[in-house]
């Protein structure tokens, strides 16, 4: 995995090569929002005088102050999300807006519109499907509350060990995307989860993850954060569960068999030993105790062994649709360029 890339701020200048010949490539600017009046307009005024050419999307959910009117007069469009919840905005934005490059970021003003070269560039060179801003990188010096740092970390850990990765971020609000990725993989955690199911989804189906780090700042004053630390704690590690045991069958269903049989040996070796040396047996609950717990636990083992295999099967059949989408894409985009010199002569 990609740490970190040099990249000049001209980057965003760059066509993708072989790809967009006779085009610029389209960047779309995706703001979720709710009741963020004190920062959106600075953010939308910010992310306009980086990239002057992108089209800067904010996706109201539900907002209850000024956040709309700040959004419009400072040249955003406005589309809006009555579903509550950030994850449910992100499939809104992912489905309704068309483009190439696309910059998602949160509306409360603490991450830098000037970093916003670095994290397309690995998009723009054809590096990365996905590019993540990371707060908690090696070279990031964020500022992160304590008991949030602790939080990202505990998850971090899950998700590493888990899956065996080694991302350093993976709720980070700041994130770029490839068309490929945004129209492909999809979403259904309707809360602050969805960061969780982007990462594990990218890692799980292939697509080339890039990491760079970000300074987060802090609110500016008037401004509160809408995570709620239990509730959507909860949300994320349940979330990390579901797609473990999705993605991770085997792993998952295999593990909670080993731990069932070795509770079933317990009871089962007292009662062997208990045969061998009186030659009775006394303690029947205990032989029935055992006997099933055994069974379930083999039980548990056989059906991850089954859903490893669907989940394997899924993989490749994923793996030849996106070989066969890429495949008409390239071929749709040269009959463009062949009819572009056509019209050019």
């Amino acid at each position: 995995m990609i740490d970190r890339l040099a990249v000049p701020k001209t980057a965003v200048d760059r066509t993708f090569e072989g790809r967009f010949a006779s085009a610029r490539p389209r960047i779309a600017v995706l703001i979720p929002c709710c009741n963020e009046e004190f920062t959106i307009a600075g953010v939308v005024s910010q992310f306009r005088a980086e990239l002057p050419d992108a089209e800067i999307y904010v996706f109201d959910n539900n907002s209850t102050d000024r956040t709309v009117a700040e959004a419009r007069a400072a040249g955003a469009q406005i589309f809006y999300e009555k579903r509550q919840g950030k994850g449910f905005v992100v499939q809104s934005m992912f489905r309704k807006i068309s483009a190439d490059v696309y910059v998602m970021v949160d509306g409360d003003g603490t991450y830098p519109a000037a970093e916003v070269h670095r994290l397309i560039a690995p998009i723009l060179n054809d590096e990365a499907d996905i590019v993540v801003g990371s707060r908690l990188h090696h070279e990031a010096t964020s500022q992160i509350k304590t008991r949030n740092r602790l939080g990202n970390r505990f998850f971090l850990y899950v998700l590493n060990y888990t899956l065996g990765a080694g991302i350093t971020d993976m709720l980070s609000g700041y994130r770029a995307f490839n068309r490929g990725f945004v129209k492909s993989v999809p979403l259904f955690g309707g809360g602050f989860e969805t960061e969780t199911e982007l990462t594990i989804k990218a890692l799980h189906r292939g697509f080339r993850l890039v990491e760079v780090p970000v300074n987060l700042t802090t609110r500016p004053e008037g401004s509160f954060s809408k995570i709620r630390i239990f509730r959507d704690g909860f949300l994320i590690l349940n979330t990390l569960l579901a797609l473990f045991r999705d993605y991770k069958p085997l792993t998952f269903f295999g593990g909670v068999g080993l731990f069932i049989i070795a509770l079933g040996l317990i009871p089962g070796i007292i009662v062997i030993y208990e045969f061998i040396e009186t030659g009775v047996v006394a303690r029947l609950p205990s032989v029935v105790l055992a006997v099933g717990a055994i069974l379930c636990g083999l039980l548990s083992i056989t059906v991850g062994l089954i859903l490893h295999t669907i989940v394997r099967r899924s993989q490749e059949l994923d793996h030849q649709l996106r070989t066969l989408t890429d495949d008409l894409r390239q071929q749709l985009e040269a009959a463009i360029n062949r009819d572009l010199r056509s019209d050019d002569r």
